[in-house]
């Protein structure tokens, strides 16, 4: 288990290149945390980190699924933010599966919500706010 401590937003982007550094092959992340822990913002900074223009990322909570490319090495990243999803069914159909089959990485919000049809080797990540606001990240290894 790695954990990274996030004091203020202002550390985000130190936090994202500690995390990208234990990332290894894996391509699915599944970040739980309770609603403003900090799930969309940390993926934005990761998303920089691995080379997405700045102004290019946001929540995917009306799309459900962002793409974006990286600048640097032209992958492929999805981000999901599946608050709205009623069922796993629904999941289904938007073809989740194939994103997660695809070698892209995926950065999934509110994966709670489709448990039962996440990958074996999804990389879990909690999000928890300290008392003091501050914020662990941590990544099951």
């Amino acid at each position: 288990m790695t954990t990274i401590h996030v004091n203020s937003i202002d550390e985000l982007p130190q936090a994202a290149t500690r995390f990208v550094e234990t990332m290894g092959d894996a391509t699915v992340y599944a970040f739980y945390g309770e609603m403003g822990a900090g799930k969309t913002t940390f993926i934005n900074a990761l998303c920089r980190r691995l080379g997405v223009e700045d102004d290019m990322t946001n929540s995917p909570s009306f799309a459900i699924i962002n793409e974006y490319r990286s600048d640097t090495t032209a992958e492929l990243i999805y981000h999901f933010d599946l608050y709205r999803l009623e069922n796993i069914d629904e999941a289904l159909e938007i073809g989740v599966e194939d994103y997660f089959d695809s070698g892209a990485l995926c950065f999934l919000e509110w994966p709670e919500r489709i448990t039962d049809i996440l990958p074996d080797d999804t990389v879990r990540v909690d999000i928890r706010v300290n008392d003091d606001l501050s914020r662990d990240i941590i990544i099951a290894d």
